[in-house]
């Protein structure tokens, strides 16, 4: 099936907002579109087997036997309806049609209630019944052919799909959030399952599969169709959850089409109610939603953090409150499998994440702690720099992460960079903000050139040779030094002095307070070369003045930032012997992991400062991965002489407008 008729199909779907204009807001069209959709998909599939199935129902009706296995084996799904009624001939009864669509959907089994129910669906038919519309939009939907042989399941992810982006564009929600364009999944699963190829072969391979952001399930169908691809006779058992009702439903219902085992799919959030616990996967990819606060399940995940540690799920650090991309794949990596004692196990990741988890968070960070952790245990094999404007709700700029528990050995204590950012062609019509998509060349291209990466990072002849660098893990660390100079004091009384005498809390609760100003008046414009010299003539006037001097640290302190002028030419300030550090001057310097810190600050910090030293006690170990910096390609501004000529071209371009508007 070409996108054309898939679209087409979707439009006559969403030719029902026609019927709800009025009675229905724009942004509820989905709340009837979606599961009506669903509903005729279900009946669609079921339709060859409906008679054997409602003669088994009818012939176990009074047993006092559970028929439910016999069912789903007559009807061969997971999934069945005992009724003899179907949306047609509830349509041509509109008296009873809220009725008789409440006894058919009550036929289904429970797994598939339980889809139409996280549509709230029973309150829809309520409300269109009321409305007088409900045998309208089932009649409707009895003329949308989706039965398998005309729609197979791979073109149903589309119609769901689109009807997803305009039900988000309709209700202002981000269509991104519930499903990945098509030919980047293609592109994430083969570059997940590439260097697992001929293993993937072996009979009787069993695979596992997890989303723990699936939305409707896109990933998880095309990680399905690429293993059996790869070997019909695999078995690929696939895992998933969900927070979206809606999107968890079609994928829900798009698995038990399939054969898949539908409860499989978890509904919630995966932070605080992880739907696989204790389970682990061959294969994990998601494609969790860009910049997303957790604030939701903040105690939940903090608890787990303080409580569990290293024996949970987010013991490596916490990301900042607004964006949890990190805690996706924290929670995913928590779930690979072990690698036994002759190499084999283990597990394999594919993430989609923006710029951010690159390099946000300084050392120290929760964002930096996670990204040490992960390069410190070498699970980072690479990460893909893709072309911006690929996705519905964004153009920003995206990146694939793989990583697995099991490198071969020439990967060990590597990772891969690759720029595939010129590898995208224009849509012949943007979709949100997607305006560009991947082609098959595109996508072969760069599967390639993964998987041979480190020859062609070796091969400065290659023509791709500049679009792949290797890294040493550590490469991407840094010591995070904090470089001091000494705090340099003149001391002085000036009209600035007085004023900041005024302002100053500590001395003004003083009794002495007004002593005080009045001796330092006396002294105005007089300057002094240290703290000592200064001192002395401050208390010699305060006496004359009749007052006494005040004692004690925080009334010392707070003359010092009184009469205390930062200069180079001041007396250096001491604390126990030592130079007391300027916090006006303090500086820090990202040295990389492994140099000689004192090396560095004699070699780049000494010949402009020389009086810098570091503070070691407060020096931090931080990673980052300036993904986009390691492939600068520097680009010389234009001549001046061709901007001027192409102004005076614009110039001539203007005047000549302006004579035919004149004439």
């Amino acid at each position: 099936m070409n996108s054309s008729k898939h679209t087409e199909l979707a439009n006559h779907a969403w030719s029902v907002a026609d019927l709800l204009r009025g009675d229905y807001k724009q942004s509820d069209y989905g709340k009837v579109i979606l599961p009506f959709t669903v509903l005729r998909r279900l009946e669609c599939v079921l339709e060859p087997t409906r008679e054997k199935v409602a003669e088994i129902a009818e012939q176990h009706k009074d047993s006092g036997i559970d028929p439910d296995r016999f069912l789903r084996r007559a009807s061969g799904h997971s999934f069945y309806n005992r009724s003899r009624l179907t949306l047609k001939k509830i349509a041509e009864d509109p008296q009873s049609a809220a009725m008789n669509l409440q006894v058919y959907v009550g036929a289904f089994s429970d797994n598939a209630q339980g889809v139409l129910e996280r549509f709230e669906f029973a309150q829809q038919i309520k409300r269109l019944d009321s409305a007088g519309l409900l045998y309208k939009v089932i009649g409707k939907f009895t003329d949308l052919d989706l039965r398998p042989k005309v729609v197979p399941n791979h073109n149903m992810g589309y119609i769901f799909e689109e009807l997803i982006r305009r039900f988000a564009e309709q209700s202002n929600e981000t269509a991104g959030e519930h499903f990945t364009p098509r030919e980047v999944i293609q592109l994430m699963v083969r570059l997940l399952v590439a260097p697992d190829g001929d293993a993937l072969q072996l009979p009787g391979a069993v695979r596992t599969v997890l989303d723990p952001a699936c939305g409707t399930g896109g990933m998880l169908s095309a990680m399905d169709d690429l293993i059996t691809e790869l070997n019909r006779d695999a078995t690929v058992e696939v895992y998933g959850q969900e927070l979206n009702p809606e999107s968890w439903a079609i994928c829900r219902s798009d698995l038990m089409i399939k054969g898949q085992d539908p409860e499989n799919i978890a509904f919630g959030n995966s932070f605080s109610d992880d739907g696989h616990a204790r389970k682990t996967f061959d294969y994990m990819l998601a494609n969790p939603p860009f910049g997303v606060e957790w604030k939701k399940v903040k105690d939940e995940v903090e608890h787990e953090h303080k409580v569990l540690g290293e024996a949970g799920r987010f013991g490596a650090g916490l990301p900042r409150i607004n964006d949890g991309s990190l805690l996706f794949l924290q929670h995913m990596i928590d779930k690979m499998k072990p690698v036994d004692v002759n190499g084999g196990g283990g597990s394999r990741i594919a993430i989609v994440f923006n710029g951010s988890p690159l390099f946000t968070g300084a050392a120290g960070s929760g964002e930096s702690e996670i990204r040490r952790w992960i390069l410190e245990n070498d699970w980072l094999e690479g990460i893909v720099a893709l072309p911006d404007q690929l996705f519905y709700n964004t153009g920003i700029s995206t990146y694939f992460w793989i990583l697995t528990n099991r490198k071969s050995p020439d990967h060990k204590g590597r990772v891969v960079l690759l720029d595939a950012r010129d590898q995208w062609q224009k849509m012949r019509k943007s979709l949100g903000d997607k305006r560009k998509q991947l082609s098959a060349d595109h996508i072969a291209t760069v599967v390639k050139l993964y998987g041979e990466a480190l020859a062609v990072a070796d091969d400065t002849e290659h023509p791709l040779h500049g679009k792949v660098k290797i890294f040493r893990n550590e490469d991407f660390g840094y010591q995070r030094i904090t470089v001091e100079r000494p705090l340099k004091l003149r001391f002085e009384v000036t009209e600035e002095t007085l004023e900041a005498l005024e302002a100053s809390k500590a001395i003004q609760k003083l009794p002495q307070a007004p002593v005080l100003a009045d001796a330092f008046k006396s002294l105005m414009g007089t300057s002094w070369g240290t703290k000592q010299e200064a001192w002395v003539a401050l208390k010699d006037a305060v006496v004359q003045a009749g007052g006494t001097w005040p004692t004690g640290a925080p009334f010392n302190k707070a003359l010092r930032e009184v009469v205390g002028v930062r200069g180079s030419e001041g007396e250096e300030q001491l604390v126990n012997g030592q130079p007391e550090p300027d916090g006006d001057l303090r500086d820090y310097e990202n040295v990389p992991l492994g140099e000689d810190a004192e090396e560095y600050l004699a070699r780049e910090v000494h010949p402009h400062v020389p009086d810098a030293w570091i503070d070691h006690s407060k020096t931090k170990v931080g990673y980052e991965i300036p993904v986009t910096r390691h492939f600068y390609a520097y680009q010389p501004p234009r001549p001046v002489e061709e901007i001027d000529t192409e102004l005076k071209e614009l110039e001539a371009e203007i005047q000549d407008l302006l004579r035919e508007v004149t004439k």
